[in-house]
């Protein structure tokens, strides 16, 4: 899954000559956090709603409702935005640009086309509807975590015996965090079985494998093992 899949395209940008107050009413108006910066058609930085909260506090404390108004009105967008400005490729898988989110704890990222123009930006939410989407979150059904073996087979005898109850399987994940070694986590989510069929089947399942948990939204109600 890449970049340019999940991008937002039609970036809202400002330029760098703008006030701090045009800034402010521009993240609100567009209901975002963070506005790349052009001059010239150039991203020359990135401007968010903390810069503008730090600059409020330490220029405007100690001034009268008509001095802050004249202030906020006069303060020029590329004197308090970040000027070292994090950057992807269209081409970085959504993982790596997580990553990058994570390790720059920043919230957005400006996507450059192959001649450093504004492409694209992605946000931390716009991860999010990746994860929504990567699990299925439209087809509730039943989930279900396992630790099983990390060795070849071990996830194809769990989802064939799913099979053999009717379920439609909407989504596979897999993680080493928190799994002894030699094993892994697998979490599946069924959807399209019958409610009735789930007990039986969960019984199947924990004779072969160790069963995390089950969460059947289909019945309404959590069990966890």
């Amino acid at each position: 899954m890449l970049a340019k899949n999940w991008m937002t395209r039609n970036v809202i940008t400002i330029d760098a000559e703008e006030s701090m107050k045009m800034a402010y009413e521009m993240m609100k108006q567009y209901n975002i956090r963070s506005l790349p910066v052009l001059e010239k058609g150039n991203l020359v930085g990135i401007i968010s709603d903390g810069d503008i909260k730090r600059s409020s506090a330490s220029e405007t404390t100690s001034l009268g409702i008509h001095e802050l108004a004249y202030l906020i009105d006069k303060i020029k967008v590329r004197d308090i935005m970040t000027k070292k400005v994090v950057t992807v490729s269209p081409t970085l898988t959504i993982d790596e640009v997580a990553e990058i989110l994570l390790k720059n704890e920043i919230s957005s990222v400006p996507v450059m086309d192959e001649n450093k123009k504004v492409f694209g930006i992605l946000t931390r939410t716009d991860i999010l509807k990746v994860l929504i989407s990567l699990t299925g979150m439209d087809r509730r059904g039943v989930d279900f975590g396992f630790e099983v073996p990390d060795e070849p087979g071990s996830i194809k005898e769990i989802t064939d015996l799913i099979r053999t109850y009717d379920g439609r399987i909407a989504s596979i994940l897999i993680s080493y965090e928190q799994a002894p070694a030699g094993f892994r986590n697998v979490y599946i989510r069924v959807c399209q079985i019958d409610s009735k069929r789930i007990g039986p089947l969960k019984e199947q399942l924990m004779r072969k494998v160790k069963l995390l948990y089950l969460i059947d939204f289909l019945g309404k109600r959590k069990e966890i093992h």
